[in-house]
């Protein structure tokens, strides 16, 4: 039988089940009242795992959450094709399929070979957990030219390997490979 977890201990970064449905607490805020008698509430701000979509909702601290059958394997990304996109289970070496909703923006951050972490609930991929920074090349960009600075514009756009394009400093040439923040979006160094 799977563990029960009140409302009152369900932090941020947790997960867990309500209506046979997984979820992930992005915010959790106890409300106590100062009358006698008041109940202690928690509000959660949670995103269905399976919809991707993100709400908030009220509980009573004695309201209690099942642990869902989460498992979080690490895969590496093979290709893409009208069916989705598709992994290699690095443990398994099973072939695991994400459909295109499931993976949302991600998809600018993979890479042929790139190894991410799955989610699976009940044996089957709900999404994926994207490394803090990804190391993508950089395949166009134009030169900087010395004199730049001094217009305190330090920055040039720069199109990566997946197509997305972000901004990075002077000194970086076409087919470098940069790290690129998967929160932010930004520059975070030279691989």
């Amino acid at each position: 039988m799977a563990a029960l977890i009140d409302a009152i201990d369900v932090k941020r970064k947790m997960f867990f089940e309500l209506e046979n449905t997984p979820f992930l607490c992005l915010e959790a805020e106890v409300s106590t009242p100062t009358a006698r008698g008041g109940q202690t509430l928690v509000r959660l701000k949670m995103r269905n795992l399976l919809t991707r979509a993100v709400f908030d909702k009220t509980f009573k601290a004695s309201d209690r959450f099942k642990e869902p059958d989460l498992e979080t394997v690490p895969a590496s990304y093979l290709y893409s094709d009208g069916d989705g996109f598709h992994f290699m289970d690095q443990e398994s070496f099973e072939t695991l399929t994400l459909s295109g909703e499931m993976i949302g923006d991600a998809v600018d951050f993979i890479v042929e070979g790139v190894v991410i972490q799955l989610h699976k609930y009940n044996g089957n991929p709900i999404g994926l957990q994207l490394p803090t920074h990804v190391e993508l090349a950089v395949t166009y960009t134009e030169p900087g030219a010395r004199g730049d600075t001094a217009s305190g514009n330090v920055t040039k756009p720069a199109k990566l390997e997946t197509g997305i394009e972000i901004r990075v400093p002077l000194f970086i040439k076409e087919g470098e490979k940069i790290k690129v923040s998967t929160e932010t979006r930004e520059f975070a160094g030279r691989a």
